[in-house]
């Protein structure tokens, strides 16, 4: 097996982007949702099912600045700095604490979803729902793929940290990493213990350039996957770091015996 794909959104929400090479440490991926927005007045992280034009907009993080690009070609560069105002939001039921940031990107963000957001930085997993690594086989999209009746489906519609290629006939089963759990996986220098499956929402629906709705994945996997104990369709794993290192398109993934 090898990784076809790694990658992660530096502000929650945005665009999932592709990366030659991420750094998985004992909290998941290094930079993974290091940021989010938040309804201040609400005390409410933004997520992408309420938000979904938030798949549209591009964020890259640098070592002194976060660009973020709109869809009409609007941006914001700066370096967001702490203000000292730190609030206690809700999230999944879950408190979050997170720093306000000042820099222009709040206001980019608040014309553009037409109410008033604040950029805010997130301890790490503080507002990601599950386990901090998420991992999806080739096989398994080449499959639903086939039942929505076309060739391909972007891997960047379900946001996995790690994608990757069983590369041989006998392994090319959809949903093989469903067979996976509890067990270990290397990932280039990395090693991650193999966890529960990954309970979908109507996020899936939404095209992964453009977060319009496009396509009925949701419906599709209710018809043919299990479900979490939520009701929810699974697809994809979670996964726990236990050896960190660096990860890269193209390196080998193989399961401990």
């Amino acid at each position: 097996m090898r990784v076809a794909a790694v990658g992660f959104s530096p502000i929650k929400g945005t665009r999932h982007l592709s990366y030659d090479e991420v750094r998985l440490d004992p909290d998941g991926l290094v930079g993974d949702r290091g940021y989010c927005l938040v309804d201040v007045a609400a005390r409410r992280v933004l997520r992408t099912v309420q938000h979904g034009a938030l798949v549209a907009v591009e964020a890259r993080a640098y070592a002194d600045s976060l660009t973020v690009a709109l869809p009409d070609g609007s941006s914001a560069t700066g370096c967001p700095e702490a203000t000292g105002e730190r609030l206690t939001c809700e999230y999944w039921g879950r408190p979050a604490e997170l720093d306000l940031l000042d820099g222009p990107h709040s206001d980019l963000f608040s014309d553009y979803l037409g109410k008033p957001v604040r950029l805010a930085r997130a301890p790490r997993r503080a507002v990601v729902y599950g386990a901090g690594v998420t991992i999806l086989s080739r096989g398994s999209l080449a499959e639903l793929a086939r039942r929505l009746g076309g060739d391909g489906l972007d891997a960047h519609r379900f946001r996995a940290s790690v994608v990757v290629d069983q590369n041989d006939a006998a392994a090319d089963a959809s949903d093989a990493e469903d067979r996976w759990a509890g067990r270990l996986l290397t990932l280039g220098e990395a090693v991650v213990r193999v966890g529960e499956p990954v309970p979908r929402c109507a996020v899936v629906d939404l095209s992964p350039a453009s977060g319009i709705r496009d396509l009925p994945v949701l419906r599709e996997l209710a018809g043919y996957r299990p479900r979490a104990s939520t009701g929810e369709p699974v697809f994809g794993v979670y996964a726990e770091v236990v050896v960190p290192g660096g990860v890269r398109a193209g390196d080998a993934a193989g399961l401990a015996d």
